[in-house]
C-alpha cells in the first residue's frame, strides 16, 4: 500500500473501498469482503445510512482498529454547529468507534462554516484524526483555507480521466490539502471502461482500464476509493501496486480531460435547488 501524509502528519491509504450507492443489506459483507482482500481504508457517509453496517463489519472483522482508516461525511440537514456536533456524536455510536479518521464536510452549502467548527472542536479533542471537506469548487476550497482556524486536510472531489481536475490540484498543492476523488472511473460515464487510450495502455501491462484509471490517479497523487459490491473486482481495483505508468502514459491520459463533471455542476443554481429539495424531501424520517 501506499500512503498520502496529511498537512497534520497522518497518512491515509492511497486506496480505499468507498460504500456509496452499497445497500444496507450488502453493507457488512461488503466491508467485510474488502477488509479480507486487504483494504484497510473504508469510506462512508451519513446520506449513504449505511454506517451501521460499516460499524458491525469492522467490529467482526477482527482488524485492529488502529489499521483501519475509517472516514464519513456530515450531510447537509446536519450543518450548523450544534446540529454537525449532534450528528458526529451519532456517527460515532453508529460506527463503533472512540474515533474517526476522517471527517468530511459533504457539501458546499448551507452553513458550512457552522458545522466545521464543531469538526474543529471534535479534532481538538482528537475524536477525529483529519477533517476536510468534499465537493468544495477551487474558489471555495481557498475560501474556507483562509477563513477558518484550521484548514481542512482533504478534498474529496470527481476525479476521473474525462475530469482531472488540473487548476484544482494546482490550488490544492498550494494549500496542502490532499486530493481524493469520489468516481474514479466516472461510473463509465462517456465509455471510460472502453477508452482506447486507456485500455492500449492496460494491454501493455497486462492490466485492465479500472486499473490503469486507479493507477493514474495516484502516480497523481490523487487518493482514489473504488466501490464494488463484487470480491473479484475488489481484489482487481486492490491489484495496482505492482506497476508504474510511464511519462509518456500518463501524458496520453492528460490529454483526455474534458475539464468538465460527468454528473452535474456544485455551481448550477438548479443543483443546488435539487439538494434543497432533497433535504425537504427527508424531514420527518
Amino acid at each position: 500500500m501506499e500512503y498520502k501524509t496529511l498537512s497534520n502528519g497522518v497518512k491515509m491509504p492511497m486506496l480505499g473501498y468507498g460504500v456509496y450507492q452499497v445497500t444496507k443489506e450488502e453493507c457488512e459483507r461488503c466491508v467485510l469482503d474488502a477488509l479480507s482482500v486487504g483494504y484497510r481504508h473504508i469510506d462512508t457517509a451519513q446520506s449513504y445510512f449505511n454506517e451501521e453496517e460499516v460499524g458491525l463489519a469492522i467490529a467482526k472483522s477482527l482488524v485492529p482498529r488502529e489499521e483501519i482508516f475509517l472516514t464519513t461525511k456530515v450531510w447537509l440537514e446536519h450543518y450548523g454547529y450544534e446540529a454537525a456536533k449532534k450528528s458526529l456524536e451519532a456517527s460515532l455510536e453508529k460506527l463503533k468507534v472512540e474515533y474517526i479518521d476522517l471527517v468530511l464536510l459533504h457539501q458546499p452549502f448551507g452553513d458550512s462554516y457552522g458545522a466545521w467548527r464543531a469538526l474543529e472542536e471534535f479534532y481538538d479533542a482528537k475524536k477525529i484524526r483529519a477533517i476536510g471537506v468534499s465537493n468544495f469548487y477551487v474558489d471555495r476550497m481557498v475560501e474556507f483555507a483562509n477563513f477558518n482556524r484550521i484548514r481542512p486536510m482533504v478534498n474529496q472531489v470527481e476525479c476521473h480521466i474525462f475530469n482531472q481536475q488540473k487548476v484544482l490540484k494546482e490550488w490544492a498543492k498550494k494549500y496542502d490539502i490532499a486530493l481524493e476523488a469520489w468516481a474514479p472511473f466516472g461510473e463509465g460515464r462517456g465509455g471510460t471502461f472502453e477508452n482506447p487510450v486507456v485500455c492500449e495502455i492496460g494491454k501493455k501491462y497486462g492490466k485492465t482500464a479500472a486499473q490503469v484509471m486507479l493507477r493514474w490517479n495516484i502516480q497523481n497523487g490523487v487518493v482514489v476509493i473504488p466501490k464494488s459490491t463484487h470480491i473479484e473486482r475488489m481484489k482487481e481495483n486492490f491489484n495496482v501496486f505492482d506497476f508504474a505508468l510511464s511519462a509518456d502514459d500518463m501524458e496520453k491520459i492528460a490529454a483526455l480531460d474534458t475539464a468538465k463533471s460527468s454528473f452535474f455542476s456544485h455551481q448550477d443554481p438548479e443543483t443546488i435547488e435539487m439538494f434543497v429539495k432533497m433535504i425537504e424531501g427527508r424531514k420527518g424520517k
